[in-house]
């Protein structure tokens, strides 16, 4: 009997050990998440965007409605000043020359909009080096998939981390699918847009792009937008994509 009891306290005993030292090693992961995720806080507060414009969406931080900063992203070096703007954080030459998008399932009826989005960024022209298409496989950079982000927020984009280009576009499929074919297509372009670094250009936050105006009405990537914007490319959002890659 003493023995048996001598083997169940050791067992409990071995028991909470194990369990303390597995709560402790999650400890050093669950700061190191933080302290990323204050990074990016204050990474989108040295852009220019206040505390107010910033909503933490859980695994992201949400700006002007439909810019993703993942917490988890690599925040780049540079300080932010304001134009057509961009985040400071841009694809590496090889990855900007193939961006590979998979299309979700839940995305498939607007594949038209999708190939006329991904054709006005791949046919900018000049010495551009960018290149969009679509993949079918596992190994993908972008996945454009329908999300229910709620009334007034037709898309997001996800801005680049790393040399690569944001990883996710969620469309709000249902909100948009009244919209024109042209508007459809638009909403698609800008948060393409999003994904390879370009920022609101009527926004002041982000770092100026040289050879573009402080205004552009005829921007894509004018923000609050969404059924109402051009539907093509401006010149000056041309200038910007080439500046950029």
């Amino acid at each position: 009997m003493k023995k048996t009891l001598q083997t169940l306290a050791f067992t409990v005993l071995s028991a909470l050990l194990l369990a303390s030292c597995s709560k402790n090693a999650d400890v050093p992961v669950v700061q190191e998440k933080k302290d990323n995720a204050d990074k990016v806080m204050s990474y989108i507060q040295r852009l220019g965007f206040s505390q107010s414009d910033i909503v933490d969406n859980g695994d992201a931080y949400i700006v002007d409605g439909d810019i993703r900063f993942p917490k988890d992203m690599v925040v780049p070096d540079g300080k932010a000043s304001t134009e057509q703007q961009w985040t400071g954080s841009k694809l590496t030459a090889a990855n900007a020359l193939n961006v590979r998008i998979k299309v979700d399932a839940s995305m498939t009826s607007m594949m038209a909009e999708i190939n006329s989005a991904i054709d006005q960024w791949n046919n900018i022209g000049g010495d551009i080096a960018l290149h969009l298409s679509i993949v079918t496989g596992t190994s993908y950079d972008i996945l454009i998939k329908d999300t229910n982000l709620g009334a007034g927020i037709c898309g997001q984009g996800t801005f680049p981390s790393n040399g690569q280009a944001g990883n996710l576009i969620q469309i709000n499929k249902s909100y948009i699918a009244g919209n024109s074919f042209a508007q459809r297509q638009r909403t698609i372009t800008h948060e393409i847009g999003h994904n390879i670094s370009i920022m609101h250009t009527n926004q002041t936050g982000g770092m100026q792009i040289p050879g573009t105006p402080v205004t552009d009405a005829l921007s894509l990537m004018n923000a609050g937008q969404c059924n109402s914007g051009a539907t093509v490319l401006s010149n000056y959002d041309k200038i910007a994509a080439r500046w950029l890659y």
